[in-house]
């Protein structure tokens, strides 16, 4: 019997036919040789913390523990018609977009500061939004997907302060900020700072 064996496994090769030497070009080399004559594009740009779309909303410190709830209603700004021409949805229609859909994540809102706060509240779902620093960097660092906060979503929810939670509760957002512990008289367990 050819090729079989009693025992530990053992592989054998053999040739049967005319061969020839691989014609293709190795796929990786050929990438890395790409990559070498591509343009330096962050040259092109500058430091990525000049970047506006790198820049996040700013939002001051949460003084106290406050628990509050949003409807977040949205007016719609021009007719939204069918296809043949009738009209679906009117200017300034007012609806709640939590009837339709949910937000299966929470929003864990923090200051670069915070972030190991974050990293220990969030769950593996949630999306941690920062109000500054280099979020890709920050992501690199921590190994998990890190965003900013943008005006538009600070708008939306009406944020003035972090670290927040924004959670969906039913068809509204429980938005639960916390402010720091402090290590002094009233502590004198000396607990570190939450956050």
């Amino acid at each position: 019997m050819l090729g079989l064996s009693v025992g530990p496994a053992k592989a054998a090769s053999s040739t049967i036919g005319r061969t020839w030497p691989i014609a293709e070009p190795d796929a990786m080399a050929e990438i890395e040789a790409r990559v070498a004559r591509a343009p330096d594009m962050a040259s092109q740009f500058g430091p990525r913390s000049s970047w506006s779309a790198m820049k996040a909303a700013s939002l001051g410190p949460a003084k106290a523990d406050r628990v509050r709830t949003l409807i977040p209603f949205y007016t719609v700004e021009e007719d939204i018609r069918l296809p043949d021409g009738r009209t679906l949805y009117p200017k300034g229609f007012t609806f709640n977009p939590l009837d339709y859909v949910s937000l299966p994540q929470r929003l864990v809102i923090v200051h670069p500061r915070d972030l190991d706060w974050a990293l220990g509240k969030a769950r593996f779902t949630d999306f941690i939004l920062l109000t500054g620093g280099d979020a890709i960097d920050l992501s690199e660092k921590t190994g998990r997907p890190l965003f900013i906060l943008e005006e538009r979503v600070k708008e939306r929810l009406g944020l003035t302060v972090a670290p927040v939670i924004v959670a969906q509760e039913g068809k509204k957002l429980v938005l639960t900020e916390y402010a720091p512990l402090r290590t002094d008289a009233a502590n004198p367990a000396g607990r570190s700072a939450r956050p």
